[in-house]
């Protein structure tokens, strides 16, 4: 097995579970526990991993309200918005995109009051030009990552 194939079978094994042990990541992959945990150390500062979060269910935690905002900014005012969108607690995504619009966010609210008052907060900035907010009706699929292909 390559050392890049290792790599690429570690984090699917981690992918599939987070909290699985040195031990039993060394017997799925047929290595010794030193190497995985080298290995994982490898990855964590290539930046490759970054941490280990659970994944939270929002809906079930009253958060059952997602939006997104698309946003004209003004150019030079850019790196200060997504900054202070960055710091919004409820927004799980900020992009600087191309096309119409200049930054997409995605935030996860309690009720629809609450998302509005949030955009209003953000409105109120002269920089940003214009907006446009979408309430999801259905997250088909929502925050999920992918297997790594494995070259044999």
């Amino acid at each position: 097995m390559t050392y890049e194939n290792l790599d690429r079978r570690l984090v699917n094994a981690l992918l599939e579970d987070g909290r699985a042990s040195l031990r039993s990541l060394a017997e799925e992959l047929d290595v010794s526990v030193t190497t995985v945990s080298n290995h994982i150390s490898e990855l964590e500062e290539s930046g490759i991993i970054s941490g280990y979060t659970p994944v939270v269910g929002y809906d079930e935690l009253g958060y059952d309200v997602t939006a997104i905002i698309q946003l004209k900014c003004e150019g030079s005012a850019l790196p200060d918005i997504t900054e202070r969108l960055r710091e919004h607690s409820q927004m799980i995504s900020v992009y600087e995109v191309t096309g119409d619009h200049d930054v997409i966010a995605i935030g996860k609210f309690t009720d629809t009051d609450h998302m509005n008052s949030q955009i209003k907060e953000l409105l109120i900035d002269p920089d940003i030009k214009e907006s446009n907010t979408s309430v999801v009706l259905n997250s088909v699929l929502e925050n999920e990552q992918f297997a790594l292909d494995i070259k044999e």
